[in-house]
């Protein structure tokens, strides 16, 4: 009798095999289990990290800002311009914290990624299951982060309830570059470059604490260029309600979205590739 057929019938079929979706949530599932086990070793540092920054720039800091006056600073207090900008730079530090070691450590410590590939998943289930992952990292910590700034007054808009997804496009245009490129490293000191000269860099001179119009004329188009001055710039005009004051600040805040979702889909498809390369046997 031959091989897939029945003596009663017409072949029998095959089950018919999970999609890509299902692939990357099950992908997830795992990274949610290791969570599960070791969340209280970053929630501190996670949540109340920023709230301390905040506290000390915003409002330390700021009060001698304020006492200058806050024209540069479009008329508002130093707390309420700088708290939007400590959000995407909590984003940006949670991405790239999901993304550095714990993408090396799948590979080269634990090897949960050749466990995951041992089974169905494919290179491109596990990098996007892992990327699901550090979405929910970056949107747990930002969730967290805004309900302090409501409970503030730091939110002076009712488009302050598009900063969560505005903070997590920050977060995965820093996460899923820095995951498709770390798939990569060799060695260990390797992971130090990316902050050394690529998170710190951006968080002082990307319009974080002091608007970008402070810098030399020569340097602001790099900082332009930067996806923590998007980040930031959007959240600001959220926060404070410029987002949308006139149809020049809408088409920058389209602009911001358009820069950080083409950024975070260029670094998912490279990560595809990438992974393929390091995963496939």
């Amino acid at each position: 009798m031959a091989v897939g057929y029945r003596a009663d019938g017409p072949p029998a079929t095959l089950p018919r095999a999970p999609g890509a979706t299902v692939l990357a949530v099950r992908a997830l599932r795992c990274w949610l289990v290791m969570y599960r086990r070791t969340w209280r070793g970053s929630a501190w540092t996670s949540v109340f990290g920023p709230l301390f920054y905040l506290g000390a720039m915003g409002y330390g800091l700021g009060s001698l800002v304020d006492k200058n006056g806050t024209a540069a600073l479009g008329g508002v207090p130093y707390v309420v311009f700088v708290a939007p900008a400590v959000l995407c730079v909590q984003a940006m530090n949670t991405g790239m914290s999901a993304s550095l070691y714990p993408v090396f450590g799948s590979l080269r410590w634990n090897a949960v990624y050749l466990a995951a590939r041992a089974t169905t998943l494919r290179p491109a289930d596990i990098c996007r299951g892992h990327v699901l992952f550090m979405a929910l990292r970056i949107a747990m910590n930002s969730a967290c982060f805004i309900v302090f700034m409501a409970a503030f007054g730091l939110i002076r808009s009712a488009w302050g309830v598009l900063l969560l997804p505005a903070a997590l496009l920050t977060g995965l245009a820093f996460a899923t570059p820095t995951a498709a490129c770390v798939i990569t490293v060799r060695r260990e000191a390797s992971l130090n470059y990316p902050v050394r000269f690529g998170a710190v860099p951006l968080m002082l001179f990307s319009g974080t604490f002091f608007p970008v119009t402070r810098l030399p004329g020569w340097i602001r188009p790099v900082a332009y260029a930067t996806p923590l001055w998007h980040g930031a710039a959007l959240c600001r005009a959220l926060s404070t309600g410029t987002a949308f004051a006139s149809t020049g600040d809408a088409a920058s805040a389209a602009i911001h979205v358009c820069y950080l979702t083409g950024l975070s889909a260029l670094g998912l498809w490279l990560g595809g590739r990438t992974y393929r390369g390091r995963l496939y046997v």
